[in-house]
Formats: C-alpha cells, sequence, structure tokens
C-alpha cells in the first residue's frame, strides 16, 4: 500500500524524513550508486526498529508481554505506519539500484559487443606482412628420376583396335 508524502511527513521525524525524501520519485535518480548503497542499511536498521517496537506494541496489547521502559517516543503510536514507510522506501532503493545494476551491465554488454564487432571487420582486412629478405635462394626444384615415355599418336588406341580386329576375324570363322 501507498502512503502520501504527507502522512509520510507527519510520522516522522525531520532527520527520518531526509532521508525518506531522498528515496522518492525526482530525488532517487540524482542520488549516487555509492550514496544509495549507504543508505541500505541504513534504512534497513530503521524498519527492523519500527519492526521490533511494533510487535513489542502488539503482544502489550494481547497482554502477552510486560510494557517495555518507563514511556516510548511520541513515535512509537504509529510504529506499524512508520515500518511500512521504511520498508517501501528500501523497496524503492532496491529497485533503483538492481536498475543502475541493470543499466551499467547493459552498457558494458554494448560496448562490448561494439568492440567485438569492430576486431571481427578488422579480421575481414587482414593484411600480412611482406616475406622481407630471405638468407638463401629457399628450395630448389628436384627434376624426377622417372624415364619419361612419349608414345606417338599412331600408336594411340592400338591395342584395342587389334582386339576388334581378331574378334572380328572370329566372327567370320564361325559362320
Amino acid at each position: 500500500m501507498s502512503v502520501a508524502c504527507k502522512f509520510e511527513r507527519s510520522i516522522l521525524s525531520h532527520e527520518e524524513y531526509e532521508t525518506i525524501r531522498l528515496t522518492h520519485h525526482p530525488a532517487i535518480y540524482d542520488v549516487e550508486v555509492a550514496e544509495l548503497e549507504a543508505m541500505r542499511p541504513r534504512l534497513r536498521q530503521m524498519r527492523a526498529k519500527e519492526r521490533t517496537v511494533s510487535r513489542h506494541k502488539q503482544r502489550e496489547s494481547r497482554g502477552k508481554a510486560e510494557p517495555r521502559g518507563a514511556s516510548f517516543p511520541g513515535t512509537a503510536a504509529h510504529a506499524s505506519e512508520r515500518k511500512q514507510v521504511f520498508a517501501a522506501a528500501l523497496k524503492r532503493v532496491n529497485t533503483e539500484l538492481k536498475r543502475q545494476h541493470n543499466l551499467a551491465a547493459r552498457t558494458a554488454h554494448v560496448e562490448a559487443a561494439r568492440k567485438a564487432l569492430a576486431l571481427h571487420r578488422a579480421a575481414d582486412f587482414a593484411t600480412r606482412p611482406a616475406a622481407g629478405p630471405t638468407a638463401s635462394d629457399g628450395m630448389a626444384s628436384k627434376p624426377s628420376e622417372r624415364r619419361r615415355k612419349i608414345i606417338a599418336g599412331a600408336k594411340i588406341g592400338r591395342i584395342s583396335q587389334a582386339t576388334k580386329v581378331a574378334q572380328a576375324v572370329r566372327d567370320a570363322r564361325g559362320a
């Protein structure tokens, strides 16, 4: 349940309200992340204190606990409402810290993606360095040791032609 700022001001002391005021909509965006981190334990402590007072007041009203101390401060009358105010402020701070964290992570991912894209594009145009001067003439070709056979054009296909002729002679003899 949301609580009006005017009601918050009425149940909180001036110092507490100044802490809570920084957690509301326009002001929370101007607060640095380190200051929000420092504000978080302070709000948790305030919420815990009010929760303790509220629970003790409930136990007193049911007759299960003895009254604590001679008197409570004037703020003890609205302990549960004050606890809700601190819990809502803590929730706003946590949400803003999470938003800031996600924004920083997204920014880092975008920068990394741009860098990777630049590297990928640069790899497409890779230039190889020149070989430069060498120590010797390099490798020498070694001539083949196999004998080169040159076949005359007239001899190509003579075996297959001889086979055809022989087969024709055999076929003619049998008929």
